[in-house]
C-alpha cells in the first residue's frame, strides 16, 4: 500500500539530505507479522528519492507513528507536499527462529564463498 506524507507545511529535501517524514498512521500488527517500508519506483527514477534504510522494518510491538526516512540522491532539491505518496508498505508474516550454538556447520557447495559465489 502507498504511504502518504502527513505534513503541516512543505518540506524541501536538498541533494544528499535526509529527513523523517510523518505519515499520521499508527497500527498494531499481530505477533509474527512485520511491515516493510520500501521506496516508490517513480520517485526513485524521476527524482532520486529513496527510503534510506530500505526496506525499513516495523516490528509487531511498535506502537508509534509510522515515519519514513527519505534521502535525496539527486542533484536537485525535491519538495515533499502534504498528502504526497512517499513510500510503500508491505505487511508480511515471518518466522521466529531459535538459535542453537554448534561447534561446526554442515558443508555446502558454496561453502564460505562470499560475494559473487551464489552461482556455484
Amino acid at each position: 500500500m502507498d504511504l502518504r506524507a502527513n505534513l503541516s507545511e512543505d518540506v524541501v529535501l536538498h541533494p544528499m539530505e535526509r529527513c523523517l517524514v510523518p505519515t499520521g498512521l499508527f497500527m498494531e500488527l499481530p505477533e509474527g507479522y512485520e511491515a516493510q517500508i520500501r521506496p516508490r519506483s517513480g520517485l526513485a527514477l524521476k527524482h532520486g528519492i529513496t527510503v534510506l534504510n530500505s526496506p525499513g522494518t516495523i516490528d509487531a510491538d511498535y506502537r508509534g507513528e509510522i515515519k519514513i526516512i527519505l534521502v535525496n540522491l539527486s542533484q536537485e532539491a525535491f519538495v515533499i507536499r502534504d498528502g504526497e505518496r512517499v513510500a510503500q508498505m508491505l505487511v508480511a508474516r515471518h518466522e521466529q527462529v531459535e538459535w542453537v550454538e554448534v561447534e561446526a556447520l554442515d558443508e555446502s557447495v558454496r561453502g564460505a564463498g562470499g560475494f559473487g559465489h551464489t552461482g556455484k
